[in-house]
């Protein structure tokens, strides 16, 4: 299906607030750690699909039939976030979003074992190759980043996440070939909840001392305008066009992130961090290049 303009203008905005997302979870995580970040987030992310749904005459009950997609998803969904969170406490801004950034290389990777018609091209392949040296140029050492925030456990915990982010999303375009979008939204979110909340209970306690507009402002971020409007409209976009096409627009985020990291946390960004994502952007522009043409 086409791709048209206002398609386009949509996925660069998402995938630009997106961008926010990794220092949105950091500023959280000043107070509230990860899985109890996690729990908050699509708290608040269900409460505003939900409404949404209602105000639209949205039948939100599942089928049976629809029930094994849905907990599938909502499966990778619960891991690919505890990781990122846990992640993106053991790294700096910067890195956590150019690291969870690769996600459209992943999905590329899996997508044609997936998604029918997707394919991998030499002109995939170059990209996957360049981007995969800008994630190993972030990991280098570079002047003005801290080692042990560089070669860390931290960064390998949300390169994983990356690669179930870009499987998740390469499943949830199957399954969202026969289920509504919304739906998917909202169930993939609130199947989390009880996982988040036990592990939280269990594992973790708030930082009540640190509490204040940043981490408030951080999680309401991540629930309103990304569990809430970019999970909503990202699945949307999904259901509608080729799935290589809309996480290609990923490339975006790193940009977005990397400056929002140097503005909100005061992160000095080294020559490695900055090579590395124009590196992870290019690649991404020539994985989704032949797709783009083609949608």
């Amino acid at each position: 299906m086409a791709l048209p303009l206002q398609a386009i203008f949509v996925a660069v905005i998402v995938q630009s607030l997106w961008g926010g997302n990794p220092i949105a979870v950091k500023l959280g995580l000043e107070a509230f750690p990860p899985l109890w970040s996690a729990f908050i987030r699509f708290v608040i992310g269900a409460i505003c699909v939900v409404a949404w749904a209602k105000s639209q005459g949205i039948r939100l009950r599942p089928t049976a039939s629809e029930w094994p997609g849905l907990v599938g998803v909502s499966a990778m969904f619960t891991l690919q976030i505890a990781l990122m969170n846990i992640g993106f406490d053991r790294t700096t801004g910067a890195l956590g979003v150019i690291l969870i950034s690769t996600y459209p290389l992943w999905g590329a990777l899996v997508a044609p074992w997936m998604v029918p018609g997707d394919r991998l091209t030499m002109t995939r392949v170059a990209g996957l190759f360049v981007a995969f040296l800008g994630t190993a140029l972030v990991l280098a050492r570079g002047e003005g980043v801290d080692a042990s925030s560089v070669t860390g456990l931290g960064n390998v915990i949300v390169i994983i996440s990356a690669f179930l982010l870009g499987l998740r999303l390469a499943f949830s375009a199957r399954v969202l070939r026969g289920l509504d979008n919304v739906k998917l939204t909202v169930w993939q979110g609130l199947l989390s909840l009880p996982v988040f909340l036990v592990g939280a209970l269990l594992f973790e306690d708030i930082a009540w001392d640190n509490l204040g507009w940043r981490p408030v402002l951080g999680l309401l971020y991540q629930g309103v305008v990304i569990a809430g409007f970019g999970f909503t409209i990202n699945h949307w976009m999904l259901k509608r066009y080729n799935p290589s096409v809309i996480v290609g627009f990923g490339f975006v985020s790193p940009v977005c992130g990397v400056l929002a990291a140097a503005w909100l946390l005061g992160e000095t960004l080294s020559w490695s961090i900055a090579a590395g994502a124009a590196a992870v952007g290019v690649g991404l522009v020539f994985v989704t290049w032949d797709r783009r043409r083609k949608a």
